[in-house]
């Protein structure tokens, strides 16, 4: 006969999933966890009162438990090229070329090449060439020993340690292909003429995005049956005759923001161009967002983190173009355009500055260590809206695909296929 204590209490770890009683089933589970908690409970007790005598074991706990994101693992293209497309870091490409330039600079003023160590070798005789080329290791040697400490002693990277994009690092072939967004000129203060396409129905979003950035003017752009319907190009060359500086246009889909063509018109003699296109996801408007400010007329800081690539510092230049150099701090309103994973995120807030609770800590560096001069300090912040991403979707020469001549007219175009590698990012 079959035994009538089948299924009842085995022995084994998991005996909450072997009981068929549900009701007993169920006190072990709560029984476990609570075992679990406890031990936990013990082990991070226990490790709390050995960092507190020595303080290293914290140190080193938080170095080895850094989580392994996507970003941590990204790669980049192993080639010495900064051409658009091309996945490499700026900073890091510019500090190998200068670590070669340098290295090369040393051993010409130190006449160590192979050519020299010929001519000594059919100069001298045997036994002097012997004794000088010993010197000449030994030399070399030292000079060697004192380059790599004068490297140690220089910080790893000329960019910033942080994650703020430094346009300082602009690479010379886009300078060749974009002379009039890149030079030595100082720049301009921005005038921008922002519009939709035909027959369109999102004016108020419109005029929203019309009013982050200063010195904008939003106009509607509708095809009567009976009117002319002006073409992007006619639209550019009547901005670009009143002084505009770049030309915004707004697309729609569902009655919802969808695209964000930027066209830089230039100066006068100078062709417009380059056009960038992104596609625009998540739009939220400022009134939709919980406790929300109200916007000013104040100039804003801008900040740009997280371009590192030629094709990303390409489209921090485009928007660094949008705002005014000279932001009005009096105002207090940040504008932040994030890049991670070749998204770009778009936030607006009003920061102030106030003095901390009893509850919150001080303010702490990336190694953790509290920041000189911000203790009692902390920064309130209040979005304003509107919320968005945007992500590149190509780069045209002149005035978007229609306006674009030439070879050169398709500048760079994301393509599906660039995802294939999820560790890999454009920006």
């Amino acid at each position: 006969m079959p035994s009538g204590n089948k299924g009842k209490n085995r022995s084994g770890g998991s005996l909450s999933l072997k009981t068929s009683n549900k009701i007993v089933r169920k006190q072990l589970y709560v029984k476990q966890k609570k075992e679990q908690g406890k031990e936990r409970h013990e082990e991070r007790h226990r490790r709390r009162k050995e960092e507190a005598k020595d303080p290293k074991l914290r140190e080193e706990r938080l170095a080895n438990n850094i989580p392994l994101t996507i970003e941590r693992k990204r790669v980049w293209d192993d080639v010495d090229d900064d051409s658009l497309g091309v996945a490499v870091d700026v900073a890091e490409l510019k500090r190998r070329r200068l670590e070669k330039e340098e290295a090369e600079a040393a051993r010409l003023a130190d006449g160590i090449t192979e050519e020299d160590k010929e001519k000594d070798d059919d100069a001298d005789s045997m036994l002097d060439s012997d004794e000088e080329g010993g010197d000449d290791d030994e030399d070399a040697e030292e000079r060697i020993e004192r380059l790599r400490q004068e490297r140690a002693q220089r910080k790893p990277s000329i960019a910033p340690s942080t994650t703020s994009t430094n346009l300082d690092m602009t690479p010379d072939s886009l300078t060749r292909q974009f002379p009039n967004l890149f030079n030595e000129e100082p720049p301009v203060d921005p005038k921008i003429l922002v519009t939709t396409h035909l027959n369109g129905t999102i004016h108020k979003e419109a005029e929203d995005i019309a009013a982050i950035f200063p010195n904008s003017t939003y106009i509607k752009r509708s095809a009567h049956a009976y009117g002319h319907k002006y073409s992007v190009r006619e639209i550019a060359k009547f901005a670009k005759n009143r002084g505009y500086t770049i030309l915004m246009i707004v697309g729609e889909d569902l009655k919802k923001p969808s695209s964000l063509t930027v066209i830089h018109l230039n100066g006068e003699d100078v062709p417009p161009g380059p056009s960038l296109t992104y596609t625009i996801r998540n739009y939220l408007p400022g009134k939709a967002l919980l406790g929300h400010g109200n916007p000013t007329n104040h100039y804003p800081e801008l900040l740009l983190n997280g371009f590192k690539t030629p094709l990303g510092i390409l489209a921090a230049k485009s928007m660094h173009t949008m705002f005014p150099p000279r932001p009005e701090l009096s105002g207090r309103q940040v504008v932040t355009l994030h890049n991670q994973r070749d998204y770009i995120f778009f936030r607006r807030h009003r920061y102030v500055f106030r003095e901390a609770r009893a509850t919150e800590k001080n303010v702490v560096t990336a190694e953790g260590k509290e920041m000189e001069g911000m203790q009692g300090i902390r920064a309130g912040l209040q979005e304003i809206g509107p919320r968005f991403t945007l992500k590149l979707r190509r780069v045209d020469k002149g005035i978007g695909r229609a306006g674009s001549e030439g070879e050169d007219a398709l500048k760079w175009e994301w393509k599906a296929k660039m995802e294939k590698v999820r560790t890999r990012f454009n920006l």
